[in-house]
């Protein structure tokens, strides 16, 4: 039989393939022997969806219809029903990690059910250096990684140690493949679609679903196609086509959809471009992004020792892993990539885009600080060894000038082998004679671990970056500071002069022979020459068995604490419940739920729960963590009037307006107001990881049928939730609204199908996991006794 096209040219390179790869099973990964690609599976469930509707695919919904619970007799409507759908795999990181694995050992099962793994990359504050910040994050978090690791160990999840590198980079270079499903518990899963998979940020209640072999539940998403066109060349980088994205569909546009790249701009774009490109998908509110398997992928596997996986995937190309022709898509986007021009997005929003031809003039109109006080490059969306190799030679033209960075300039790599193959490569020694600061392989500033020194809290001032996401305070938890995000090479341009104002592709700088010049257009090679260098092995495989392995949580820790089960719907309507906040403006998970300093209470409900709401802006008084107890008539912060409401058995409700709960993915932000005696919220609209947690927890979720109704809802209002014993999909939620002697009968939409109707009556979806466990349903714990949502 003659062998594939990307065989042989694998061959002719000389990169490693057993003699018959494509007729052999071929590992998921090489710490996963005995769990192989499921291509041939996924073909025939493929096969079975085609047959029924019977028209042309999206490769989005060619790999995620493939992964069908019931292919044969699910109903499949973009953005109308539910699918069950069975991911190959779970990937956690240590700050989320911990609830999730919390969740799953009050479930009371034995041992995870997919491969599944635990990164620690959240908890290492940026301080010093990457040496010492690692060193001291591992003595300040000892408790809680010996947890992680010891439940990891017992549950049969691999275990990556701190130090080893983000999630996303350690998920890219060693666990994701074209075709794949995976979920997530961060919201910048998507990254995994740089290899052309179906990566998912969601909650860790649905992480637990998963591992616990119960099918995972996803509104089936609409298609939002992108025709790229042109070539990738000069200072524009794959940053920016998600930059402009931003600017097309906001923050909110991409919401309850995949982007799905295609066309043949796709080409000139490297596989970590276009994981970059997936990564930021979740700044517009995408379910997730991907691209079609092409040569720049198998390139990546191969450099990655995945040749075997490439040659697979190519058999496959054209059934399971392209686009039909003639595939219809919800919205079609088109960007040239030969006029695009490099964008800098921000302040405060990652939407707000600005040509870097027009940054200095809209900032000095808009009243930015001018001066840039931090350049940081790095983090999961831009830490490759091309977007290092890039800034390197950036550095270098400005070195060779007699210039350095005129500011602070910090480096975070992706993964220790990204960081071992920089370092070999000689582009460490640049970045240091640049002035800049390699950081720990870990996220550092990006996610707010950032032991900022330079300026005070509340002093106005302007940081570029190369990362995601810029809300208010985000990086170092000061709201004055204007954060910009755009690609790394033009944050290291803008270092070099401080200002921004400058515009690299037209201003000169002057070297220190007082002649000037201009820098030249960035190059760096897509994958290194001499191979990668893994560096120091940072992976724990779990034993065979982990019956003898003990987890213990201390009952008097302040960083973990067991989870107690959720209260059950007593079966009566909520009335007169109080309003606890009505919130202003852009709601986040990090203003629901802020990071930073508050990470290493990610296992304590408890404690956490002492940040509840503490950045979002009370409507009453346009101030932060300052709202009047109803109750007492007193001003306090927003925990603390609604611990007081809890122990006086008074529950409430929270309202807020558009896109509530965007961001991360983070469960805490649902879990802490349930936790302080919250029953609902109620919004102009919500992000889709956010509402899917909030339904997980047992709150409702609920959005005003008519988003005027959000201005008749007062601080002191009293909310009734009516006729809740009929709750059922696709009905609204009778709502009224008292003020003093008046009152408003509005109506409130929801999203809850008849299964996650029964989360809310059983007080959270983990209590009727159990219920159905122990024999309460007609359930086995193993997703085959649960409801299937209509």
């Amino acid at each position: 039989m003659k062998k594939p096209q990307l065989c042989r040219l694998l061959w002719a390179r000389r990169i490693h393939v057993s003699p018959n790869p494509v007729w052999q099973k071929v590992p998921m990964s090489k710490f996963e022997k005995d769990d192989f690609l499921p291509y041939a599976k996924l073909a025939g469930a493929l096969n079975c969806i085609k047959s029924r509707l019977k028209r042309p695919l999206t490769l989005s919904e060619k790999v995620l219809y493939s992964h069908l619970d019931e292919p044969e007799t699910q109903d499949i409507k973009r953005g109308e029903s539910y699918l069950r759908l069975r991911p190959d795999r779970v990937a956690m990181q240590d700050a989320t990690a911990q609830m999730a694995l919390l969740q799953f050992i009050s479930s009371g099962l034995k041992k995870v059910a997919v491969p599944s793994t635990v990164h620690c990359d959240h908890l290492i504050e940026a301080q010093v250096c990457g040496i010492e910040d690692l060193a001291r994050a591992k003595d300040m978090h000892k408790e809680v990684y010996d947890f992680l690791a010891s439940a990891c160990a017992k549950y049969g999840l691999g275990f990556w140690k701190p130090g080893s590198g983000i999630i996303h980079q350690i998920i890219l270079e060693n666990y994701a493949f074209p075709g794949l499903l995976m979920i997530g518990t961060d919201s910048h899963t998507p990254n995994g679609g740089g290899l052309g998979g179906l990566c998912i940020g969601v909650g860790g209640a649905d992480a637990v679903d998963v591992m616990a072999n119960i099918p995972w539940e996803l509104k089936c998403p609409k298609v939002i196609g992108c025709n790229l066109t042109g070539k990738i060349s000069g200072w524009t980088s794959p940053k920016d086509v998600i930059l402009k994205m931003a600017e097309i569909l906001t923050v909110k546009g991409g919401t309850g959809a995949i982007i799905e790249y295609h066309g043949s701009g796709v080409e000139s774009i490297s596989c970590t471009g276009m994981a970059t490109i997936c990564n930021m998908g979740a700044e517009i509110g995408a379910t997730t992004s991907l691209f079609p398997f092409n040569q720049r992928m198998a390139k990546y596997l191969c450099a990655t020792g995945r040749g075997e996986m490439a040659a697979l995937a190519e058999k496959y190309q054209k059934e399971l892993l392209t686009a039909d022709k003639d595939c219809k898509y919800d919205q079609l986007i088109e960007i040239n990539l030969d006029t695009l021009e490099p964008l800098v997005n921000g302040p405060f929003t990652p939407d707000l885009a600005h040509p870097i031809s027009k940054l200095g003039e809209n900032s000095k109109k808009n009243g930015y600080p001018m001066d840039i006080k931090v350049g940081l490059i790095g983090s999961c969306t831009n830490s490759s060894y091309e977007d290092m190799g890039r800034c390197a030679n950036i550095a270098k033209d400005a070195l060779s000038h007699g210039l350095k960075s005129n500011i602070p300039f910090n480096v975070t790599p992706g993964s220790e082998q990204i960081r071992a193959t920089i370092e070999r490569d000689g582009m460490f020694e640049v970045f240091e004679k640049f002035g800049g600061t390699v950081l720990a392989n870990a996220c550092g500033p990006c996610i707010g671990q950032w032991d900022r020194k330079d300026v005070k809290k509340g002093e106005k001032n302007t940081i570029m970056t190369s990362y995601n996401r810029n809300f208010t305070g985000r990086n170092d938890a000061n709201p004055a500071t204007h954060c910009f995000v755009t690609s790394p090479e033009m944050v290291t341009a803008l270092s070099i002069c401080g200002r921004l104002d400058f515009n690299p592709l037209k201003d000169e700088l002057q070297g220190t022979d007082g002649k000037k010049f201009k820098l030249k257009a960035p190059h760096g090679e897509e994958l290194p020459a001499k191979g990668f260098d893994p560096g120091q092995d940072t992976y724990t495989a779990p034993p065979a068995s982990g019956d003898d392995v003990k987890v213990v949580v201390d009952p008097k820790s302040e960083r973990l604490q067991v989870l107690a089960p959720f209260e059950k719907w007593d079966g009566k309507d909520y009335v007169d419940f109080t309003v606890l906040i009505k919130i202003k403006g852009k709601c986040t998970t990090d203003h629901i739920s802020a990071a930073g300093p508050w990470l290493k209470y990610r296992g304590h409900l408890d404690n956490i729960s002492n940040n509840l709401f503490i950045g979002a802006t009370n409507a009453e008084n346009n101030e932060m963590n300052k709202l009047k107890n109803q109750k007492s008539g007193e001003y306090a912060a927003v925990p603390a009037v609604a611990r007081d409401y809890k122990a006086n058995k008074i529950k409430w409700v929270a309202v807020g307006e558009e896109n509530y709960g965007e961001g991360s993915s983070r469960e805490h932000a649902a879990l802490e107001p349930r936790h302080l005696g919250g029953v609902a919220i109620i919004v102009k609209s919500f992000a889709r990881i956010h509402e899917t947690n909030l339904k997980k927890q047992g709150m409702l979720a609920l959005t005003f049928a008519n988003a005027g109704d959000y201005d008749k809802v007062k601080p002191d209002s009293k909310i009734s939730l009516l006729n809740l014993k009929d709750l059922a999909a696709g009905k609204p939620v009778d709502c009224e609204i008292k003020n003093g002697g008046s009152s408003d009968k509005i109506q409130l939409n929801h999203s809850f199908n008849d299964l996650q109707i029964k989360w809310f009556q059983a007080g959270s979806a983990l209590n009727l996991m159990k219920e159905l466990a122990s024999g309460g349903g007609k359930g086995d714990g193993k997703g085959k006794g649960e409801e299937k949502p209509k």
